[in-house]
């Protein structure tokens, strides 16, 4: 793809090794009932890439064998695999935490009228993208009409007991910038994503999480048509900071794509640049039964910025 070439250099980014694993983040296809254009997936309506019943079954697997805390599910917009709720059933059974990374339209779309009980029956976290309180920046960034239809998926979670005092029915928000800049603090504009939603819509939620966006994917080529993609990259190098890196997600996370292959992240996985076990040019899940990764190498572009920039970036917010 011509908008990942330039990452695929050498990097002045310092080498990171693996600590103890106790995420596995699982990407169950590339469909989804939008497309957004800061999705570094390219995720839309017309994708056919999804995680296949066989594969689902070597990640229950995986999951038993590997120690992990959590089954972090995400996409496209994961709920639409058939494979979906056979996961999460399995995770539950196996005491293990699910995190559902969803889009919150998904809630309303035809065939999914009781994916929030669903989720609310089995007490699995909700990670949901709303990348402004505002109306027209939402649809600016998501397509006409998405704003509502979020609050629409926030009340029904709402209604269900998310988002209040209840750990297990967590509900946090991610935000995204509009453009090539980094996030702004994040416990500031937690307040303000708060008072906003609460006064106006009577939204109530746990945490907001923000995240620089990754220069690549949809993002990635918007910023190479636009002639941006070196400034930004500069701008993240720039912000570097070395002490995020003890906290960055790849540390502690394995993503597995939808036809069972392993990377240090999600991001990595996006680019194809694969894990690499014993010498293999690439490793699948089936690989990592019983291997230990932990203080293994992981392979590193520029694109890493994005994640030690400023407060720091991770699918758990900032770093610090």
């Amino acid at each position: 793809m011509h908008d990942v070439l330039p990452l695929l250099v050498e990097t002045t980014f310092p080498p990171v090794r693996r600590g103890r694993l106790t995420t596995l983040q699982v990407n169950l296809g590339y469909l989804c009932n939008q497309s957004c254009v800061h999705c570094h997936v390219n995720a839309g309506p017309k994708r056919p890439e999804r995680m296949t019943a066989r594969t689902a079954g070597q990640v229950v697997d995986l999951m038993r064998v590997s120690g992990a805390a959590v089954l972090d599910l995400t996409g496209g917009a994961p709920e639409l695999n058939p494979s979906f709720r056979f996961l999460v059933d399995a995770a539950v059974e196996h005491g293990v935490r699910v995190i559902d990374r969803c889009n919150l339209t998904i809630l309303l779309e035809p065939g999914q009228e009781d994916l929030a009980e669903f989720l609310a029956e089995r007490r699995v976290a909700v990670v949901a993208s709303l990348p402004c309180y505002l109306d027209e920046n939402v649809d600016r960034q998501r397509g006409k009409g998405v704003f509502d239809a979020s609050i629409e998926g926030l009340r029904r979670l709402n209604a269900l007991g998310y988002g209040g005092e209840d750990p297990a029915l967590s509900l946090d928000l991610v935000f995204n910038p509009q453009g090539p800049t980094l996030p702004p603090a994040q416990a500031e504009l937690e307040r303000a994503y708060k008072e906003t939603l609460g006064r106006r819509y009577g939204i109530r939620f746990n945490r907001l999480f923000t995240l620089a966006n990754m220069p690549i994917g949809r993002f990635g080529s918007m910023l190479i048509s636009k002639g941006r993609f070196e400034d930004y990259l500069d701008v993240l190098r720039a912000a570097h900071v070395d002490a995020n890196i003890e906290h960055v997600m790849c540390r502690s996370t394995v993503s597995i794509d939808w036809q069972g292959y392993a990377y240090d992240c999600d991001f990595n996985q996006m680019l194809g640049l694969p894990m690499r076990l014993n010498g293999t040019p690439r490793t699948h899940l089936t690989d990592l039964l019983g291997a230990d990764v932990e203080g293994r190498p992981i392979a590193i572009r520029d694109h890493c910025f994005g994640c030690t920039a400023g407060q720091g970036s991770s699918c758990g917010g900032a770093l610090s």
